[in-house]
């Protein structure tokens, strides 16, 4: 059971997320928001405060009459629940869901206890409410997808249960849960914040950091297989550059071959007096780039996935909606803590190095398939007759038309900014937009390196190094050997494309 109390981790997103612990707040941040709430509606009797005794946007010019007040807050919520194209993945819902229940046990909202409470019982039964991919524009939050959370928890709209979609308020009678109760602001508090973009963008950092792992592994792989010099991994090349991303990649990779006997010392080959009297060197003196320079390729990765890691939990911990409710200085603050410029921009460089990481893995592929620049494969890494069979031609194309997608999905969203709402949202951050395209291009992703890692798999298969592997590229080739059939007789691959980016998605490989 994990304690909703101050601050959540991204360890603790992982553990709701992807092992299915369930949470339960703290007695002391359900004291946090009783206070916020009772404050409010004392605090609201005799004053103007938006959205709750107001209109909404640039309708906040009109006050609501004190018996309309609770109607307000549910037509905003009907209203808004407006999204369209694909329903979001549960997995993301979960997520924006446990951003959005963090946010309001802060006690700035201002919210009666049910919502916490409500949606609690949500993630722990694994009752996902339908929310569209499309909808949000970022600025005063994403509106259009958390008024579809808001609709589940006042007992309307759908949810995913089961794997079936259903009535929420059949589910809700099934699993005894009471539709929350709206007292002040619930709907505005629920609607009013980042919290679709950035759960989302928590799942995608997730992935990515599993991505890099993998994308550090098919180089280290690949090392071997050339029998590269092991110099450009060096501690001493790597630290004579400050990076810690490129330092941290080229260690990564060190650990994974210290015990390979397929890396080459370069003192041993070229640093002595035969090697000098050589006037051609049929082999290379320095590997290609995408062999060479994987520290300094995958280091900027390592980098910006560290740093928008940070932002996005210093997000998630943030009081992200409109108004603030200070109950220790007995104030309400209006702003634009709803504005998601700092989720749009991180989510923005994180499908751009994720880019850069296909990328390389698309020319390491071709190096591996390219018999011309690798001197030790058949083309195409093709096991069985030249000519009459195939290989791995076919695969090569989805992976270079999938990085393709990728370069072209990675123009920014950030400065994507189209006014709306009467212009009253004059500059948007289209964050969620740029949450989704990052989803995207990570998915992409994935597809790319299962092509690169058949292809591993295949060329340590023609090579049968066997024991001269290191013992990590010999464990992770015994799981391979399990899911990815010897390509010798041609057959389709598409399933066997979709089992191993399944492997990829679901276990770490450091």
């Amino acid at each position: 059971m994990l304690q909703i109390n101050d601050a959540l981790s991204l360890e603790d997103f992982y553990k709701v997320l992807f092992e299915n612990t369930e949470i339960q707040s703290s007695s002391q941040n359900l004291s946090k928001i009783d206070a916020s709430f009772e404050f409010l509606k004392e605090f609201s009797q005799n004053k103007v405060i938006y959205g709750v005794n107001t209109g909404f946007g640039p309708m906040a010019q009109y006050k609501i009459k004190e018996k309309d007040r609770i109607q307000l807050q549910y037509n905003l919520i009907r209203s808004h629940a407006a999204g369209s194209g694909e329903p979001m993945e549960p997995l993301y819902v979960k997520a924006l869901m446990l951003a959005r229940l963090n946010t309001l046990s802060l006690g700035k909202s201002g919210v009666h206890q049910s919502v916490v409470e409500v949606m609690q019982q949500l993630i722990n039964k694994n009752i996902t409410p339908l929310i569209f991919e499309h909808g949000g524009v970022g600025a005063s939050g994403d509106l259009v997808q958390l008024a579809h959370l808001a609709l589940v928890l006042i007992g309307e709209g759908e949810v995913f249960y089961k794997g079936k979609l259903r009535e929420t308020k059949a589910v809700f009678a099934e699993e005894n849960i009471q539709p929350i109760e709206i007292e002040i602001r619930e709907g505005l508090a629920l609607m009013n914040g980042t919290s679709a973009m950035t759960g989302i963008g928590i799942v995608n950092i997730i992935f990515a950091k599993r991505l890099l792992d993998w994308s550090v592994f098919c180089s280290s792989a690949i090392n071997e297989i050339v029998q590269a010099y092991d110099d450009h991994l060096s501690e001493e090349l790597n630290t004579a550059k400050k990076h810690l991303g490129q330092q941290r990649i080229a260690e990564i990779m060190r650990n994974h071959l210290k015990d390979s006997r397929l890396t080459r010392d370069r003192n041993e080959h070229l640093y002595n007096d035969a090697a000098d009297k050589n006037t051609y060197f049929k082999e290379k003196v320095q590997e290609y780039y995408s062999l060479r320079c994987v520290p300094q390729i995958l280091g900027p990765v390592y980098d910006t996935l560290e740093h928008t890691a940070k932002i996005l939990i210093e997000e998630v911990n943030s009081a992200n909606d409109n108004p603030i409710i200070d109950v220790q200085n007995e104030h309400v603050y209006h702003g634009g803590n709803f504005h998601g410029d700092y989720v749009a921009l991180e989510m923005d460089k994180l499908k751009l190095v994720v880019t850069k990481l296909s990328m390389l893995a698309e020319r390491q592929l071709n190096y591996l398939l390219n018999h011309k620049l690798n001197d030790i494969l058949p083309p195409f890494v093709n096991l069985g007759k030249l000519g009459l069979n195939f290989g791995m031609q076919g695969a090569q194309f989805t992976a270079v038309s999938t990085t393709a997608e990728n370069q072209t999905l990675s123009n920014p969203m950030y400065i994507h900014s189209i006014p709306n709402n009467n212009d009253n949202q004059d500059i948007v951050s289209m964050g969620t937009n740029a949450a989704n395209i990052t989803k995207t291009v990570i998915d992409n992703t994935f597809e790319v390196l299962s092509v690169e890692l058949i292809t591993i798999v295949q060329a340590l298969r023609y090579l049968d190094f066997d024991e001269k592997l290191s013992k990590k590229t010999q464990e992770v080739l015994e799981e391979m050997n399990k899911i990815i059939p010897e390509i010798k007789e041609d057959f389709p691959l598409y399933k066997t494309n979709a089992k191993v980016k399944d492997y990829l998605k679901n276990n770490e490989v450091y």
